[in-house]
């Protein structure tokens, strides 16, 4: 048997919740002789008496009340999923891609500053370096050092400079100074700081580690075993905190971050905050 329309069954639930046409019509905003007809056309399709009607007043049948508790769950249910619908409509999520070792040390320790700004925005954090592919992904925006080539088509709003510089855990011996941390990731880190910092130091014969990845490096420098070139956006809580020092200070190195989309950045949409947000932040960092 077919269902019955969903606003009879809603004129028989105020009727049956308020054992009364009257008080189901004023809540409905309908006559109390709509009321009547949409009972009556319900009974007819059903076969049975939903009602009892005795002195101007209606009692529920037993059938009548079967019928109420089911449409009262039914419209409970609706009445949540619809608003539980409506919540995530009216809140926003950011899906975010960035390179690991800024992801590690320097975006989620700041992450709540931004959800304490903007509630409203869900971030959604992913982990990945170099190209991206959106349309597989389906990452919003990526955070990104323009080490590489985008596509023509991507969108890229810059953040801020690269500033690199040598860093080791102040308890460090002079040995375990000399010695120069390698990464994968950044092979020619050690060349690109001979060629932009100041000084000429004598390296060749200096004793080397290398590790697979950059925040590997930087971990074995905190733990005095050497000395590795930094990002400062990545170690300034660690200089802040007294875990490693930069004897040498920082310099640019000609590149610099890049927040990338697969289309124009809008200020009044999450990407549009977020964007503002990392700005903001990365400039706090890099002025200690």
């Amino acid at each position: 048997m077919a269902l019955p329309p969903l606003n009879t069954l809603r004129v028989f639930e105020a009727a049956a919740r308020h054992a009364s046409f009257v008080r189901a019509a004023q809540e409905l905003h309908v006559t109390h002789g709509a009321v009547s007809r949409q009972i009556r056309q319900l009974e007819a399709s059903l076969g049975v008496a939903l009602f009892e009607r005795r002195n101007r007043a209606v009692f529920l049948t037993p059938a009548g009340e079967q019928l109420r508790a089911a449409a009262a769950d039914a419209f409970s249910i609706l009445t949540d999923s619809i608003d539980r619908i409506a919540r995530r409509a009216t809140s926003s999520a950011l899906v975010v891609s960035c390179e690991p070792t800024l992801a590690m040390r320097w975006l989620i320790p700041r992450l709540s500053r931004f959800q304490a700004r903007h509630p409203a925005i869900q971030v959604h954090l992913f982990t990945a370096g170099g190209p991206i592919d959106f349309a597989r992904t389906g990452v919003d925006v990526a955070l990104r050092r323009n080490d590489f080539a985008w596509p023509e088509y991507v969108c890229a709003e810059a953040i801020c400079e690269e500033w690199i510089g040598p860093v080791h855990a102040p308890q460090a011996d002079a040995a375990a100074r000399r010695r120069l941390l390698h990464t994968a990731t950044r092979p020619d880190a050690w060349q690109t700081w001979r060629r932009v910092s100041d000084t000429q130091r004598a390296r060749a014969r200096a004793p080397e580690a290398r590790f697979e990845h950059f925040y590997l490096s930087l971990q074995a420098a905190m733990a005095g075993q050497g000395t590795a070139i930094a990002s400062k956006l990545m170690v300034g809580d660690d200089l802040t905190d007294g875990r490693l020092v930069a004897p040498e200070g920082f310099r640019r190195d000609g590149s610099a971050y890049y927040l990338l989309a697969n289309a124009p950045i809008k200020p009044d949409t999450p990407a549009g905050a977020w964007l503002a947000w990392l700005r903001e932040e990365t400039a706090a960092t890099l002025a200690v």
